[in-house]
């Protein structure tokens, strides 16, 4: 059976919708209604040095007005803090709250019971096979957890 090269596309990205959804739905089981993959994306981008808006938008592949909404819904929900910078009293700088913390460690551990589901429908073999091919396809550097990462690798070329 032939397929097209868009059908391999479109199922890659379901694939990662689905995990997402899954992922999602069981974060709200388990305390965390309002938690949505973006949320996470600017969570570990925060985590790993944008410490505010125009950083923050650079690492999500967003405009700074658009980090700046989501810097403040996190900020209402408890995810996220901006304090004063200890170099410069005149800017804010960002951290990950415990609230935050707590749901990305949340979000590993559903993740990793994801995953187990999977090996236990496809084994682990298959599973490993996946992985592998998944790995060659997307090249060596290629796994992100600050953003999807299209509009901030085209505007790097």
């Amino acid at each position: 059976m032939s397929r097209s090269g868009g059908d391999l596309a479109l199922l890659m990205l379901a694939g990662f919708r689905t995990l997402a959804e899954r992922g999602t739905a069981e974060l709200a089981r388990r305390g965390y209604p309002d938690f949505r993959p973006v949320h996470d994306f600017a969570l570990h981008s925060v985590a790993s040095g944008a410490s505010n808006a125009s950083e923050l938008g650079r690492a999500l592949a967003v405009s700074k007005q658009a980090a700046a909404r989501t810097i403040s819904v996190l900020e209402d929900r408890g995810y996220l803090a901006r304090e004063a910078d200890t170099d410069d009293r005149r800017k804010m700088r960002l951290r990950v709250t415990e609230r935050g913390a707590a749901v990305m460690r949340e979000g590993e551990e559903v993740f990793d019971a994801l995953r187990d589901d999977l090996v236990a429908q496809l084994g682990a073999n298959a599973m490993e096979g996946l992985e592998e091919s998944l790995r060659l396809i997307v090249g060596g550097g290629a796994i992100r957890l600050d953003a999807p990462g299209w509009r901030a690798a085209v505007e790097e070329e």
